[in-house]
């Protein structure tokens, strides 16, 4: 008799326990939700954009969650914008995460209410696998377009009047996926917030900043990929400046392109920060007297050893592996082309620490001091914000004041346990596949 007491004790306690995680399970999926909410609208509003490449790289930094997994969260809130029903029942805790990440892959406003009713009946790997085939479904007829689509792409670039380069298009879907991933990682690196530029007065306009990113794509595809070799130099942006500019950029003088196109001096530096030179020396009346050889701003040898110290941009929240040499003090202030004196930073960060107004410093330990415009320190590694020390909790509070009501139930699906039919849910759910 004392065994089977221990025995009934001992279930009830484990079913009180497998409550209550259900229940804080429950818990951290509403406040998930409420996570994803405010990353969303932190998104939107660019409130990552203090530095960084994208709301992705500053979660990375500042939550300190891998990149993938924040692009999966970034992906998930912008899609649950448009997905009322699921986000609803994420809010209060009747979905998962892991159901929702995989719905939001797949749903639109016209399919939601469907998969939203397969998702409260299935488990997190119905889900799973129904998304997986839904999207081979979609692809199945896609592939019928492919040899249309192959046949009409088109690319064409001309000058206009105004002397502006006109491009106009069709491009295959992958292509264009490609192009537009591209367009996103090049605009992010270039611009974090929509901001005045140093030299403009405005903010630069969404298709502004889509030209000015095709000129970033093209630049890298010569560098690393189309162009490798020592011909490179028959594809340079040749830009004429005057010492004087070089070293104080308040001083009169040149700063131009080599179409006698002006340009801020900030940005001449910038270029000639890592950049091959020739020094022309001219007479009164503008006349070149003597040129002198030809010479790289950082060696090659120097340059393995600073690729191999810093293993891509330094700027703090930054993974990007295409770099280009900072000198910390310019060269043509003095600085010394040494280790010491210099750091790798993407196009961004370099252009933000030119023309932006951020600053970086080596400390007399050598560690890195980059600021913000307004001179607060931007830290290596965000310090971790201060918590409750029952997180659970918390969350139960929280929750409960913002009217969630989550129960052992909540999460669990109404699936008897029979077998999954995939081809069925299929064939009664796709749009392209019902009545066929």
């Amino acid at each position: 008799m004392q065994i089977e007491m221990n025995e009934t004790a001992k279930r009830e306690k484990f079913e009180h326990l497998g409550n209550e995680i259900a229940v804080l399970s429950a818990h951290i999926e509403v406040a998930t939700a409420r996570l994803l909410e405010m990353i969303r609208e932190f998104d939107a509003g660019c409130g990552w954009g203090n530095g960084f490449l994208s709301c992705a790289h500053w979660l990375n930094y500042r939550v300190g969650i891998s990149l993938h997994a924040a692009r999966e969260q970034v992906r998930t809130a912008r899609a649950l914008a448009h997905l009322p029903l699921i986000a609803q029942a994420f809010a209060r805790g009747a979905l998962s995460y892991s159901k929702v990440r995989a719905l939001t892959r797949v749903a639109t406003p016209e399919t939601e209410a469907r998969l939203f009713q397969f998702a409260t009946h299935g488990t997190a790997a119905h889900v799973e696998r129904l998304t997986s085939a839904w999207r081979r479904v979609d692809r199945a007829a896609e592939q019928q377009l492919t040899v249309q689509r192959q046949r009409s792409r088109s690319l064409t670039m001309y000058q206009d009047d105004d002397g502006m380069v006109v491009i106009r298009g069709r491009l295959t879907p992958e292509v264009g996926a490609v192009l537009r991933q591209a367009l996103d990682a090049a605009r992010d690196r270039m611009y974090a917030q929509a901001r005045a530029d140093a030299a403009e007065k405005y903010s630069p306009s969404h298709e502004q900043k889509q030209a000015d990113a095709i000129g970033v794509i093209a630049e890298a595809a010569l560098q690393h990929d189309l162009d490798p070799g020592t011909s490179a130099a028959r594809y340079q942006v040749v830009v004429h400046v005057d010492a004087a500019v070089l070293v104080d950029p308040d001083q009169p003088g040149q700063s131009a392109l080599e179409d006698g196109q002006h340009v801020p001096a900030e940005t001449s530096q910038r270029l000639a920060c890592d950049a091959s030179r020739v020094v022309m020396r001219h007479d009164a009346e503008g006349r070149i007297t003597e040129i002198g050889a030809r010479t790289r701003t950082i060696p090659p040898s120097l340059r393995r050893a600073l690729q191999s110290r810093d293993r891509g941009c330094r700027f703090p929240g930054c993974q990007s592996r295409y770099t280009q040499g900072h000198h910390i003090r310019h060269w043509a202030q003095g600085g010394p082309t040494k280790l010491s004196n210099l750091v790798l930073l993407c196009r961004r960060h370099h252009r933000s620490v030119h023309e932006d107004g951020f600053q970086v410093e080596r400390l007399p330990d050598g560690e890195l001091r980059f600021r913000r415009p307004d001179g607060r320190v931007l830290l290596e590694v965000p310090q971790p914000p201060t918590v409750a020390p029952d997180g659970g909790e918390t969350l139960r509070l929280q929750n409960t004041a913002a009217g969630a009501d989550v129960d052992p139930n909540s999460l669990r699906p109404d699936w008897d346990g029979r077998g999954f039919n995939l081809g069925w849910a299929i064939d009664v759910m796709h749009p392209r596949a019902i009545g066929h």
